[in-house]
């Protein structure tokens, strides 16, 4: 019977997933947003409270492993995460509205940058090992 959950389950996030998202090419940071360094860079293990505040705040859109539901961005690709800090950063701030992510601007500063560094875990089934 528990194989059977799991199965719908798998198969209904497959289903759901944006295989065919298409970066909004107009979504750009700011030159001195995007050059931001995140202050936590230096310590890693703080990815631990962005993974709360993702699975708070963008699994409804994102997916529990950042393959992206709905409309919104598999957070795993190349395209994202080649990105700097600095403009995940932004991107989190000032959401997309024409795109449907909301602005996290109300999440405090630090949160923020945590959850770049929990994005920053985030890795591909394809990617290249």
């Amino acid at each position: 019977m528990k194989w059977c959950f799991a199965l719908t389950l798998l198969t209904g996030l497959l289903l759901a997933q944006n295989v065919n998202y298409q970066q909004d090419a107009h979504w750009r940071a700011p030159q001195d947003a995007a050059d931001k360094r995140n202050p936590l860079a230096e310590k890693p293990e703080l990815s631990a409270g962005g993974k709360k505040l993702f699975t708070r705040h963008c699994v409804e859109c994102h997916g529990p492993t950042g393959e992206g539901l709905k409309k919104a961005a598999d957070l795993r690709l190349p395209a994202v995460q080649t990105q700097t800090d600095g403009t995940l950063f932004w991107k989190i701030t000032n959401g997309n509205p024409d795109r449907g992510m909301p602005s996290f601007s109300s999440v405090p500063e630090l949160q923020r940058w945590q959850l770049v560094l929990f994005l920053r875990t985030l890795k591909s089934d394809t990617a290249p090992k």
